[in-house]
């Protein structure tokens, strides 16, 4: 008897097996016709997987394998009251990295600006300049968060001879001095020091909201915003005030607070660059988070356990009702 997956919306999954029995991958949308004796719970970043759904699962489900980074769509909770363990595909640091680097150069050199300015025909011998950036190398970068995905970046700033600093829960005494990166206890200095801040930590209860009205005040006259983690870590409404005044330069987002809505007040403006959430939209990207996610499965399946658990409830055994 093969192994049963649930998916949330369709994949183009390979022929596999966990100890030695197929895995069958059933795309079930309607939770009403969830199949019974079903180990796994397959979900991607863009599912919502609330305690509602999750009280729908069958009982033979251990595992919630989310294909994605973050688990912010998921219920933690939720499932660990049912005795369900949630794995994440932690293996998008490099191209988000370089997702977050684009962002900068574009907002601050006006890329996409200039060519508009092109391409709409006002490039003339009378005209001949478009929107003047400013300065990118040599910057002082200011991390929110100092993960894998933020070190990544302070990796990059070396290239361009920036200052790094960050602000973190914990400081990484090893990883700012293999970087090079000035660790900064409050997060207001920070802002106020930083020509660029750039959002990397997860969306929590304490996250959400991080960057209101308030804390944009404080920010660096001039400064440039990034923000590559989770949209509702920023106010998007104080942060269309603070561009329109002016109270900050320029922004670059590939996340937002209701996706994939963009408030209106974000998309009308120019000095913001905007990206439909595309950390990770990279074909070798995609192709490594399949194979990660799919490697937490099988080893779930033969052990009782993913590799890259991040929450709910450790189930005690594999035993969840496939096969049997």
């Amino acid at each position: 008897m093969s192994h049963q997956v649930i998916l949330a919306r369709k994949l183009r999954t390979p022929p596999i097996e966990a100890g030695g029995q197929k895995i069958d991958f059933i795309y079930c949308p309607d939770r009403e016709e969830f199949p019974e004796g079903a180990s796994v719970y397959c979900s991607t970043s863009l599912d919502e997987v609330r305690a509602d759904l999750i009280e729908y699962l069958p009982d033979s489900v251990g595992l919630i394998a989310n294909l994605g980074v973050g688990v912010d769509n998921i219920d933690v909770d939720a499932a660990a009251r049912r005795g369900i363990s949630v794995s994440n595909t932690p293996v998008v640091s490099e191209d988000t990295a370089d997702l977050t680097f684009a962002l900068m150069l574009d907002a601050m050199r006006r890329v996409s600006v200039n060519e508009m300015f092109l391409r709409t025909g006002a490039w003339t011998f009378d005209n001949p300049i478009g929107a003047m950036g400013v300065r990118v190398h040599s910057k002082t970068l200011g991390l929110i968060g100092f993960g894998a995905i933020a070190q990544a970046v302070a990796r990059r700033a070396l290239g361009f001879n920036m200052k790094v600093m960050y602000t973190a829960r914990s400081r990484n005494r090893e990883a700012e001095m293999s970087v090079g990166a000035r660790y900064c206890d409050d997060l207001d200095k920070l802002v106020s020091e930083a020509d660029i801040v750039s959002v990397h930590t997860p969306l929590t209860a304490q996250t959400r909201g991080l960057i209101d009205a308030a804390r944009l005040d404080k920010f660096k006259p001039g400064a440039v915003l990034i923000n590559t983690a989770r949209g509702a870590v920023v106010d998007e409404r104080a942060l269309a005030a603070a561009l329109s005044s002016g109270r900050i330069a320029a922004a670059g987002l590939d996340v937002f607070e209701d996706e994939p809505f963009v408030s209106p007040a974000l998309t009308k403006l120019e000095n913001v660059v905007l990206t439909p959430h595309i950390g990770s939209a990279t074909e070798e990207c995609r192709e490594d988070i399949l194979k990660c996610g799919l490697a937490n499965i099988i080893t779930f399946l033969e052990t009782g356990a993913p590799i890259d658990h991040v929450g709910g409830q450790m189930p005690r055994a594999a035993a969840t009702g496939a096969g049997e």
